[in-house]
């Protein structure tokens, strides 16, 4: 059950309602800022193919509804720009001709703002918003693979450098617990559609759990297709292997506060003795892993929701 909760600001004195959603959890840090991500949503920050992820510096925050649905502000502060920018096409599906750009100056440090990226904006300069609120409806633009889910980028920058490619703070997950390594990648399938399918492992980790140099961390990419992954773990190695299944999958290149990069090996998935594409591992703020399995093709997956799907590791 979702509550709403408004709020209420005035453009020109007429009053606008704003509307607190879903429950927020914190998921990310940097410079005393922290980024919430809905409590039935999932966020990452090494999956995607753009240099803000392969540094560490941006995170993406999906909310769990369809394109068009809604955005949640994952900051408190004051709307300083919302404007659209142009996009490319889509590769191999329906796309916005814009993608749109809303930074907030973040309350709890007024020397940063927060960049958002990837929601056609509900708010105006000078609103003043809370972490929850509405801020606008997910759009696909361009930018996106065709197995893109709708989402919210979201970096800490600069105020003098909002809204380049690269120049975010580097960030850190909040929270550090970690469970024991998987030993086997299969569970029930919850959703199909021809893009890909979900696949729900269990309900007692927020994540897929593999190894770190021998350190059980959580893994978090789109592996091996966008070439790198990353894992989460208290005092992450320099060097050294991303392991699963007990099978080396990536060099360590890249090494931050609470995460490390890794470039990924020789290495396929199959399900049902077919190649796919790969795995899209994301993190959720709940206890439930879910794996998003690509396939190499529109409507490539002969899957079906309950069945009981295992993912191959081929090394």
């Amino acid at each position: 059950m979702r509550y709403i909760f408004p709020e209420t600001i005035f453009r020109d004195s007429v009053p606008v309602y704003l509307f607190t959603l879903t429950r927020m959890i914190p998921v990310a840090e940097a410079e005393g800022v922290q980024l919430h991500c809905p409590e039935m949503g999932r966020y990452a920050f090494f999956n995607s193919p753009y240099p803000s992820h392969k540094l560490n510096s941006g995170v993406d925050l999906f909310p769990g509804d369809g394109f068009g649905g809604e955005a949640y502000s994952p900051v408190d502060g004051e709307v300083i720009m919302a404007r659209d920018v142009k996009a490319p096409s889509g590769r191999g599906f329906e796309a916005t001709d814009h993608d749109s750009v809303i930074v907030i100056r973040n309350r709890d440090n007024t020397d940063t703002v927060t960049k958002l990226l990837h929601a056609d904006p509900l708010v105006e300069v000078g609103d003043n918003v809370r972490k929850g609120d509405v801020i606008g409806t997910t759009l696909r633009s361009g930018y996106y693979g065709w197995g893109t889910s709708p989402h919210l980028h979201a970096e800490i920058r600069k105020p003098a450098d909002p809204i380049r490619a690269r120049g975010g703070f580097n960030l850190s997950r909040i929270g550090n617990t970690v469970g024991k390594p998987v030993e086997s990648i299969n569970g029930e399938v919850v959703h199909v559609q021809q893009e890909f399918a979900f696949i729900r492992l269990n309900k007692s980790s927020i994540g897929l759990v593999g190894e770190a140099g021998g350190k059980p961390a959580f893994l978090d990419g789109g592996v091996p297709y966008y070439g790198w992954i990353g894992a989460h773990l208290y005092a992450p190695p320099s060097v050294g292997t991303i392991r699963l299944l007990g099978q080396d999958i990536a060099d360590i290149t890249q090494v931050f506060k609470s995460s490390c990069r890794a470039n990924c090996k020789g290495f396929t998935f199959s399900v049902k003795d077919r190649q796919i594409l790969g795995l899209s591992l994301t993190l959720q703020p709940r206890k439930e892993t879910l794996i998003k399995v690509m396939p190499v093709r529109l409507g490539g997956l002969d899957v079906e929701v309950g069945e009981w799907l295992e993912v191959r590791l081929n090394v």
